[in-house]
């Protein structure tokens, strides 16, 4: 990591936050949680934004999870990538679609909506989140798709789960966080 990790001889916080980050975390904290925290506004908004996009949205936990993965592997977060993937599996999904996913990514084939471990919903959403963290624009023709298979409030929901994961990947990729070990 570029920064020291945050210890409370260091950089104090209210033990209620300190507590509310172990709470969510079940009681230790992760690299990343030990970089946040040298900001005690920044760790405490992000406990409540991030805890409730992560653990609260009624959204497919395996389509957000495969989306963030998406969004993981074409940032180089590999941390993110880390403690993603195993709650995809959880959550549903198959080893077959991560590997048809980090080849998509590896070969960066334009992540083409169709490979045969990967159904149409799958393809739908990598193909939405890879075109929000790489192009930002989304096409005309993705997000019409989009909307003949979810929800506004699903879409909503996607939407919500892949910019705030580009968003942490981008302090994990630059701050240099690894995964614990």
């Amino acid at each position: 990591m570029r920064i020291p990790e945050w210890t409370p001889a260091q950089h104090p916080i209210p033990d209620e936050l300190l507590q509310s980050i172990l709470n969510r975390r079940g009681g230790a904290l992760i690299n990343l949680d030990k970089a946040l925290l040298w900001s005690e506004p920044v760790a405490r908004g992000w406990n409540q934004y991030v805890g409730a996009v992560r653990s609260n949205l009624p959204t497919s936990w395996k389509l957000r999870e495969l989306g963030i993965c998406t969004v993981a592997l074409l940032t180089g977060a590999t941390y993110e990538y880390h403690h993603h993937a195993p709650d995809f599996l959880k959550a549903g999904g198959t080893q077959a679609e991560l590997d048809a996913l980090n080849l998509i990514a590896e070969t960066n084939a334009c992540l083409p909506q169709k490979h045969a471990a990967l159904g149409e919903l799958e393809g739908l959403v990598i193909q939405y989140a890879a075109q929000m963290t790489m192009q930002v624009q989304v096409d005309d023709s993705l997000f019409d798709g989009l909307k003949t298979k979810f929800s506004t409030t699903e879409i909503v929901e996607l939407t919500t789960a892949f910019a705030t994961y580009n968003m942490v990947a981008r302090i994990l990729v630059a701050l240099k966080i690894t995964p614990e070990h």
